[in-house]
């Protein structure tokens, strides 16, 4: 009796922090998709199971963009209402956050919109009035307590219930798509505390954003919903292709950029995208921004916060400011990349470490003691973003559009360029504080243990620094409209510069700068400012900053992180370049003990047994003899174990002294012999092999497009040794002089 003619649970399952075979999963796809298929010509039953097999996939990114595009929206609304409230209340409905609080009501115009008798501020409640230094201090208390109060319940929250739920989440998730298994991570409690600590952590003021967490949430929406297909929750690798579409919705509902989404996949989070993973995160990211749409969390029938239109076409003259935005986008990533990878090693490598809440309560402490002061900090990020984009019109009110209203009526209206007013110089000096504020509190921020995106943050340093620039050549068009530079195209009383569209360009360099992202990059700004007119800059800016960037440091922040924290990750972007053979990075070397491996025909239960005790290897080569060395196939540590405890409890005699056969068939057995244990069905036939001359060069590139977890490696037929991912990944960092054993998983 074969016992395994049967599978057995948790066979060709893979323990926690290990790599899935991607070469296996595949092939096991690939055979029960040509099985479905065959018996689907046997009856209508079998043809409706192969129907709805086939339709499932479709189904599944249909949920996954239902339950993202509904959580961000909750998110979203959530976070709005909780940053206002560390301002004040609404009495008229205390869900109210202040612009729905003053759109209710009728006693509100248009020149004070954002000033009405139903919204109240702490010192109105609490001392009456709102005029005073004691009324500032009271509000300034009560901005700071609320402040602390969100970021101590989500880092408690996170400490307590899931310690996955912080950071940004995408470099994990970049592991956990190249193959590696992390359980827990895209878990059920991870999905419940992060949506709801992440709305804490963006009320609370600190410099992160929520985009990054996003992609987090919508990939535990897509593991979860997994679970209810037996087509994506026994294969590995059909997981992952679905974890990919689900990257991209959640980028989707983060910026209002479904194509930017599908490109972010591709571009900078998945590590295997086949065509038909393309159009079905197409369709989960649809659907995720529909739902998002249909929610409509900003109230304003759009996607996204900071929709723009810019009214005036750019000269290529321009293309100058744009590419030193681009420099000073790449100038920064290096080294918020440099700073914060540098702060992230002392907190893993000192006692900073241990105490995660004293360390948020102080980042947040200091924070919001010196946001308040100064109203473009004190404003939530994504705020500050759209008041920068913000083409001046006739009737902002706001402090960057302050200029003396020489307009030219003949012209139906529009402004053109005027000399700056009091307001204007008043927003820059404090515009370059907050750019100073944001610079270096973001180093200090993203890494903590509360959930904390980047790409806010890293928009909102470039938006700052692009509108700086922007009012600067507005100025200067205007006051030197006669200069060589200007005179062909600006003339006096044009409308020729316009500076949110340098916040704009400024916003993509410096995020470019800090994940190096390009393609995407390029279309989730045109997706989130609807400035398809304006293509050409932006990939100059993005272009610059990433040719600046890379200049200086090769690695982007998500990469940075997948090193700090070890993570068995092969970037698909690096080339190898060196000299070395198989025969150089394969075990065992020379001088150590001979490859542990299996016979084919001649141990018992105890031999086997033995060795799974004594060694920690994931699996083991099966040899026709120890004499001859010549390769059988590959068996799974964790396949034989289940496998001989199974044997153990289902089939009748199999002892201690039972042998163990990889072969097809065994041979007759002399009477009174224990039964023998036939483990064939476990067995690899066709391990991947190369010869120990083949360049390691070639060996890496197979580790990256076929996803190996390990290789074996054979001269003349005879087995030599073995290079596992670890071993690649360890000869990289070896050759790259850094500490090869920083690669902590197997």
């Amino acid at each position: 009796m074969d016992f395994l003619e049967e599978p057995i649970p948790g066979v060709g399952t893979y323990d926690d922090f290990n790599t899935i075979d991607w070469v296996r999963e595949k092939s096991r796809d690939r055979d029960r998709h040509r099985e479905i298929t065959n018996k689907s010509k046997e009856s209508t039953w079998a043809l409706i199971h192969s129907v709805s097999d086939a339709f499932s996939g479709w189904l599944l990114m249909l949920l996954i963009g239902l339950l993202s595009g509904s959580l961000a929206g909750l998110i979203d609304i959530s976070a709005h209402w909780m940053t206002d409230l560390k301002e004040g209340i609404c009495t008229g409905g205390f869900w109210f956050n202040h612009e729905h609080c003053c759109w209710n009501s009728e006693h509100v115009t248009f020149e004070h919109r954002d000033k009405c008798p139903e919204w109240n501020s702490w010192s109105q409640l609490i001392i009456n009035t709102d005029q005073g230094a004691f009324a500032y201090i009271v509000n300034y208390f009560m901005y700071v307590l609320w402040a602390l109060l969100f970021a101590f319940l989500a880092v408690s929250l996170v400490k307590a219930f899931a310690p996955y739920a912080c950071g940004s989440g995408i470099p994990e998730i970049k592991t956990i798509l190249s193959g590696f298994i992390i359980r827990g991570y895209l878990g059920k409690w991870t999905l419940v505390i992060k949506t709801i600590t992440l709305v804490l952590a963006v009320s609370s003021g600190l410099s992160l954003g929520k985009e990054g967490p996003l992609v987090h949430v919508a990939c535990c929406c897509g593991n979860i919903l997994c679970h209810c297909f037996n087509k994506y929750r026994k294969n590995e690798a059909k997981r992952r292709e679905v974890l990919s579409a689900a990257a991209a919705a959640g980028v989707s509902v983060a910026f209002g950029a479904p194509i930017g989404g599908v490109l972010f996949s591709l571009e900078e989070v998945s590590y295997y995208f086949p065509l038909k993973t393309l159009w079905r995160s197409f369709f989960a990211a649809l659907v995720a921004a529909f739902t998002l749409r249909s929610i409509n969390p900003f109230g304003n029938s759009r996607l996204v916060l900071f929709y723009v239109e810019f009214h005036t076409p750019w000269h290529l003259f321009e293309l100058v400011p744009f590419i030193v935005l681009g420099i000073f986008g790449g100038l920064w990533g290096a080294l918020f990349i440099r700073t914060n990878i540098a702060w992230c090693r002392k907190r893993k490598t000192t006692q900073l470490g241990k105490y995660p809440v004293v360390e948020v309560l102080i980042v947040t402490a200091i924070t919001a003691i010196l946001a308040f002061p100064n109203e473009y900090t004190r404003m939530s990020t994504s705020e500050l973003i759209s008041e920068l984009f913000n083409d001046c019109g006739l009737l902002d009110s706001s402090k960057l559009c302050d200029y003396e209203n020489h307009f030219n009526t003949s012209k139906g209206g529009e402004l053109p360029d005027r000399p700056a007013g009091v307001g204007v110089y008043s927003a820059m000096w404090q515009l370059a504080l907050t750019l100073i504020l944001k610079i270096v509190i973001t180093i200090f921020t993203f890494g903590m243990k509360i959930p904390s995106g980047l790409f806010i943050p890293s928009m909102a340093v470039g938006a700052i620094a692009g509108r700086l620039l922007g009012v600067g050549m507005e100025q200067l068009a205007y006051y030197h409209h006669d200069w060589g530079i200007f005179n062909s195209w600006c003339s006096q009383g044009a409308d020729c510069i316009t500076p949110g569209l340098y916040a704009m360009v400024g916003a993509a360099a410096c995020l470019g700068g800090v994940t190096r992202m390009t393609v995407s990059l390029v279309v989730i700004m045109f997706e989130l400012t609807g400035g398809l007119e304006y293509i050409v800059p932006l990939m100059a800016a993005a272009m610059t900053s990433k040719w600046v960037a890379d200049a200086l440091g090769r690695e982007g922040i998500y990469d940075a992180h997948i090193r700090l924290n070890g993570y068995p990750f092969l970037e698909a972007k690096e080339e190898f370049a060196h000299k070395t053979l198989a025969m150089d990075v394969m075990k065992p070397r020379r001088n150590d003990p001979l490859l542990t491996v299996l016979t084919q025909d001649s141990m018992t239960v105890e031999d086997v047994e033995t060795i799974i005790s004594e060694t920690t290897y994931s699996g083991f080569p099966v040899v026709v003899s120890r004499e001859s060395q010549r390769l059988v196939g590959f068996v799974l540590r964790r396949d034989l174990i289940i496998s001989i405890e199974n044997a153990r409890k289902k089939q009748d005699g199999v002892v201690s002294t039972s042998i163990i056969y990889f072969t097809e068939h065994s041979p007759p057995m002399p009477p009174y012999t224990p039964p023998t244990l036939k483990l064939r069905n476990i067995l690899d036939l066709s391990p991947f092999t190369v010869t120990d001359l083949t360049p390691m060069e070639i060996v890496v590139d197979i580790f990256r497009k076929l996803g190996l977890r390990q290789c074996l490696v054979t001269h003349n037929g005879r087995l030599l040794g073995i290079i596992t991912k670890k071993d690649v990944l360890k000869h990289i960092a070896q050759m790259a002089n850094q500490d090869p054993d920083s690669i902590l998983f197997n």
